[in-house]
C-alpha cells in the first residue's frame, strides 16, 4: 500500500500515519518502520521523520505471527460472505477488536472462531482482518478481510476513501439547515483524553474530516432529528463530534452528551452504520451491504420511499434528491 502525503507538513511521520491508519495503533507504526517494513520515497526513516507534500510513504505488512488470541462462539449475524471477505452487522455493546479492559469476548474473537483461526493479520496479530472500526456502542456494517489479497485491496481503498459509508443518526434537535457538509479538523480533546474535538487547523493540529449530512425526519416536541450521514474521512468520533459541533449531539451518547438530560430517552447511542459499499477485492464488482434498522431507530423512521429514495441514489446526489426545494 502506497499513500502520498497531500497537504500536511512537518509533522511527525509516525503520527501522519497513526491518524492515516487508525487501525494500526502508534506502536505498531514504530516497530513497522524500526524492521523497515515502512518506507518513506523508497527508504528506510524514523518515526519523528517529519512529512511534506507529495511524499511516498510505502507500507507493507509482514506476514502474520502466531497469535494467543482464543476463538470464541459468540453469534454473528452476517451480511455477505465470500472466500476474501466478511459483512458483519455488528450489534450494540460488541468491542471489534481486544483492547485493555477487553481481552476477549470482541467480534475478533468469534471472527476467529467462525474462519477456524484462519485470518489474515493486520495491526499486529491482535487485530486480524481488521481494516476499520465501529464504535463499541455503535451497530451495523463492517466488513473484514478473511485473506490476504482481500486484506491489501481493503486497506487501500478506505485509506484511498473508495468506499461508501453511510450512517444513520438520531439528534436531540435537529440542524438549521436540512442538508450540508461539515469540514473541519478533528484530533484528541485538549483536556479530556478520552474524548475527541474540533479543533484549530492552524495550530497544526488534528486531522481533516468531512461528513455530508440530511435530515429525513424531524420532530419539534420533544425535539429529535433522523439524519443521514455520509462520511468522507474516518476519524475516531466524526460523526458524534460533528453533530455535536452542530449542536444537535445525538441521542444516547454518553460522551459528547448527557443522555438523562436529553428530550428523549433510547437506552443505547442512536448511530448505526446502516450501508457500506466496497469493490470486491477479486471480481472488481461494487457491493453494497445494509444493516437492517435497530428496534429503537423505528420509533424515528421516515416515509418508507425516503429510505427507498437513498439505496437508488448517488451519495453526491442525495442533498438535491431528498430537499428539492432547499
Amino acid at each position: 500500500m502506497t499513500i502520498t502525503v497531500q497537504g500536511d507538513r512537518g509533522e511527525r511521520l509516525d503520527l501522519f500515519l497513526a491518524r492515516e491508519l487508525p487501525e494500526l495503533s502508534r506502536s505498531r507504526i514504530q516497530a513497522l518502520l524500526k524492521d523497515g517494513h515502512i518506507l518513506l520515497n523508497g527508504s528506510r526513516t524514523r518515526p519523528r521523520t517529519p512529512v511534506t507534500p507529495g511524499d511516498s510513504i510505502t507500507v507493507k505488512l509482514p506476514d502474520p505471527q502466531p497469535s494467543n488470541l482464543v476463538p470464541q462462539d459468540i453469534p454473528l449475524d452476517i451480511l455477505h460472505e465470500d472466500e476474501d471477505v466478511i459483512v458483519i452487522n455488528k450489534p450494540v455493546g460488541l468491542v471489534v477488536h481486544p483492547a485493555a479492559g477487553n481481552p476477549d469476548g470482541t467480534l475478533v474473537n468469534a471472527l476467529l472462531h467462525h474462519c477456524r483461526g484462519e485470518l489474515p493479520g493486520v495491526g499486529g496479530v491482535e487485530r486480524p482482518g481488521i481494516v476499520h472500526r465501529l464504535d463499541k456502542e455503535t451497530s451495523g456494517c463492517i466488513v473484514t478481510a478473511r485473506t490476504d489479497r482481500g486484506l491489501q485491496s481493503l486497506l487501500g481503498q478506505f485509506s484511498a476513501r473508495q468506499t461508501t459509508k453511510l450512517y444513520l443518526a438520531v439528534t436531540e434537535r435537529s440542524p438549521v439547515q436540512p442538508s450540508g457538509s461539515i469540514f473541519t479538523h478533528i484530533g484528541r480533546h485538549p483536556v479530556n483524553r478520552q474524548k475527541q474535538a474540533v479543533l484549530n487547523p492552524g495550530a497544526g493540529s488534528g486531522r481533516p474530516a468531512i461528513t455530508d449530512y440530511h435530515v429525513l425526519a424531524r420532530n419539534e416536541s420533544p425535539p429529535w432529528a433522523l439524519v443521514l450521514c455520509h462520511l468522507h474521512t474516518g476519524r475516531t468520533h466524526q460523526i458524534r463530534v460533528h453533530m455535536k459541533h452542530l449542536g444537535c449531539p445525538l441521542l444516547g451518547d454518553p460522551v459528547y452528551a448527557k443522555p438523562s438530560r436529553q428530550p428523549v430517552e433510547t437506552g443505547r447511542l442512536m448511530l448505526h452504520a446502516w450501508r457500506l459499499g466496497f469493490t470486491h477485492p477479486v471480481s472488481g464488482e461494487f457491493k453494497t451491504c445494509e444493516a437492517p434498522l435497530p428496534r429503537e431507530f423505528e420509533p424515528f423512521l421516515p416515509d418508507p420511499d425516503c429510505l427507498e429514495l437513498i439505496r437508488n441514489t448517488s451519495p453526491d446526489a442525495l442533498g438535491a434528491a431528498l430537499h428539492p426545494d432547499a
